[in-house]
């Protein structure tokens, strides 16, 4: 079989040589000729890689849980208020129901739970509690993937920046504040960025403690102010766009 192909092979090339040969026109071969041989050099994972949400293969979980995270911005970044569901008057209505918290939550999803604990827990800004959201696993898992897909649905402009290549604190904390709190000023409908940081385990102590204080050093500092310009004045270095880590080891 392996005799038969090459064979084959061989003959295909040599039919296509002499067509290209004797043909009149060499102009009308060369474009289909480019367009294969862009498509030669474009990568596997590059032309397959997904577009769209439903196109993941990653864990849906995960995905679930990153995009709810994400969504929870939208009070902010959008100006959105997020809907508010309502529980169902069926349910106080049945005896079973009234039964201690902890028998209630055992029979709820993993999900579920997970977006109970990520709708409760919003500061006074209407911000999330958690920041930052950490992705972690082997190379080739898709996180990368997964964290431009996510970001893409959710209506922003993925920035990525390799936590590795900006060893000097500076830098890191120049681009940082670059990404999150400066506009893009080209093309007409703009969209807020969501910071990607990609190999953060391999930055410094020193930039992990740059990103910590853009996260937590300006809250206080917001509550504290008196006035209402001077207030907007320190709100205004607050963290009002979402980060995104990633990393191999936790």
């Amino acid at each position: 079989r392996r005799c038969v192909l090459e064979a084959s092979q061989q003959l295909t090339e040599i039919i296509n040589s002499e067509t290209s040969t004797e043909s009149p026109e060499p102009t009308r071969e060369a474009e289909p000729a480019d367009e294969e041989e862009s498509a030669l050099h474009c990568l596997w994972v590059d032309k397959f890689t997904p577009r769209r949400y439903t196109e993941l293969l990653s864990d849906d979980y995960t995905n679930r849980c990153l995009l709810k995270w994400l969504k929870l911005w939208d009070t902010v970044v959008f100006g959105k208020e997020n809907a508010v569901k309502k529980a169902k008057p069926s349910a106080e209505a049945h005896p079973p129901f009234n039964q201690p918290k902890d028998q209630q939550n055992k029979w709820k999803t993993k999900v579920q739970l997970t977006e109970e604990i990520l709708e409760a827990e919003l500061d006074q800004h209407k911000r999330p509690k958690y920041k930052v959201a950490l992705l972690c696993g082997p190379p080739g898992l898709g996180k990368t993937t997964l964290a431009h897909v996510i970001a893409k649905h959710a209506g922003y402009n993925a920035v990525e920046m390799n936590a590795s290549d900006d060893r000097s604190p500076e830098v890191f904390k120049t681009r940082i504040e670059a990404a999150t709190q400066m506009k893009s000023v080209l093309g007409a409908n703009e969209k807020p960025n969501c910071l990607i940081i990609d190999e953060i385990d391999g930055a410094p102590a020193a930039s992990i403690s740059v990103l910590l204080n853009i996260i937590h050093r300006k809250d206080g500092e917001g509550e504290a102010a008196a006035g209402t310009g001077r207030r907007r004045r320190r709100e205004g270095g607050l963290l009002l766009r979402p980060i995104i880590c990633i990393c191999n080891d936790q």
